[in-house]
């Protein structure tokens, strides 16, 4: 990767925050930079302005003059490989580079970097509060509120968790984390990536540069993760007769009990998953044993996923809006026995057929959003009551009347939440709020 450094000027492409974030960094270094957004709004040419920098939409037959004027280019995380600012790069030789690369240039302490379809965000969550129980000073970043580019400023911290998206991986040239744990792979994000193939690509990056002083961790129960499995890296594996099992109810970590299941807080199926990965790369990364033990038995997971909201009249009601592929559905369900699925929003181009799986443990279903008939078609045939709700409220009150003693209601939505909400967020606490009014209207 050719290096950024003072004589650089680097096009700053989408200008949300995480483009903020990088051009803050730039600034901070003193490196020249052009911003552009295909819809600039005004708090962005605010903030540009703060920086003293214009912030300006170009249209396409202007890119080559502009990319005549830079060295690099910084995408935002998500913008479609379609876009023509690539081919534009491309045929200008100018390098699409990413916030990991700044990164990376900036600052030499120890990264620790997570990828996976599902279970990316739980399993950095976990890694951090591991190492901080074990006190190391970790700091979380990534794919998350606190860019990587923006975390490398705290001096005290001691090692970075970052969780590594595929479109943070796929413009990264020089990431190359210490501890680099890839959880699973399934189809996702091809609205962004074109093709399953190019998604794979993306998610491989994180062992791209993968030598003798990596520990590369990988899922023993994933054939794509086990294909790309780095030759040169030291390699634990979690799953079914790897480093980190589920045995008698215990955790077994390197060949020795960690933790009983039934210490945990949350011990789905994928939890256990989420515990065991977890463990083994916070224990590469320098936590203790102790440590671990202690952050996996006072873990009760991450906002947004399998977060219980309510119970009332024997009905469990849980959020899983962060739940936006079908595997991601069928992971977190896998527990329940007799379930009324709110499923749907707007789709990625992933197939959702996939959720079919969860007819024989399903009481009903009640598609919304966008592709509500996406995924009422996938369960046309099954024997189980489809309703289509117009908004959160009416998927509320529809399931509630498909719902019986025993059952739990799960926003599992398998899709974004970019037609109702502007993020996943959003849509949990609506759900969230809406059901605990209900609840409160009801009992």
């Amino acid at each position: 990767m050719t290096q950024v450094h003072d004589a650089s000027r680097v096009l700053v492409f989408g200008y949300g925050a995480h483009g903020r974030a990088v051009a803050e960094a730039l600034a901070a270094h003193g490196i020249a930079m052009h911003l552009v957004d295909d819809n600039p709004t005004p708090a962005g040419v605010e903030h540009a302005a703060g920086l003293g920098e214009a912030l300006t939409a170009i249209p396409v037959e202007a890119l080559p003059e502009t990319l005549e004027a830079v060295t690099h280019v910084i995408p935002t995380p998500g913008l479609p490989e379609s876009h023509p600012v690539f081919s534009a790069a491309a045929d200008m030789g100018r390098p699409v580079i990413g916030e990991f690369d700044l990164a990376a240039q900036w600052d030499d302490r120890p990264l620790v970097a997570i990828t996976g379809t599902n279970g990316k965000t739980t399993v950095t969550t976990l890694v951090t509060e591991m190492l901080q129980a074990s006190d190391i000073n970790a700091v979380m970043a990534g794919n998350m509120d606190l860019p990587l580019v923006t975390a490398i400023a705290n001096p005290a911290a001691e090692c970075f968790v970052v969780e590594a998206s595929s479109f943070r991986l796929g413009y990264a040239q020089a990431f190359r984390p210490a501890v680099a744990t890839w959880l699973n792979f399934e189809p996702d994000h091809l609205d962004a990536h074109g093709t399953l193939a190019r998604y794979e690509d993306a998610k491989a990056k994180i062992w791209a540069h993968a030598g003798a002083g990596t520990v590369a961790i990988a899922n023993s129960a994933d054939a794509v993760v086990m294909s790309r499995v780095p030759a040169e890296a030291t390699v634990q594996y979690f799953g079914p007769g790897g480093d980190a099992e589920v045995t008698n109810g215990q955790l077994i970590v390197a060949g020795e009990p960690l933790i009983a299941v039934d210490r945990l807080a949350r011990r789905l199926p994928h939890d256990l998953d989420n515990a065991l990965a977890a463990a083994l790369t916070a224990l590469a990364a320098g936590a203790s044993r102790d440590g671990v033990a202690d952050a996996l038995a006072k873990f009760g997971g991450i906002d947004h996923r399998m977060e219980l909201v309510g119970e009332g009249g024997g009905v469990a009601w849980y959020n899983d809006s962060k739940a936006t592929t079908p595997h991601a559905v069928l992971a977190g369900m896998a527990g329940f026995a007799s379930s009324v699925l709110i499923a749907g929003g707007r789709n990625k181009g992933v197939d959702l057929t996939p959720l079919a799986e969860l007819g024989p443990r399903l009481r009903g279903v009640v598609a919304i959003g966008d592709d509500a008939a996406e995924v009422a078609a996938v369960f046309s045939s099954a024997a189980i009551e489809v309703a289509t709700a117009s908004t959160m409220a009416d998927a509320i009150a529809r399931a509630a009347q498909m719902a019986q003693a025993g059952d739990t209601v799960v926003l599992s939505p398998a899709c974004t939440s970019y037609d109702w909400y502007a993020n996943y967020q959003e849509r949990g606490a609506d759900f969230r709020a809406l059901v605990q009014d209900y609840l409160g209207a009801t009992q």
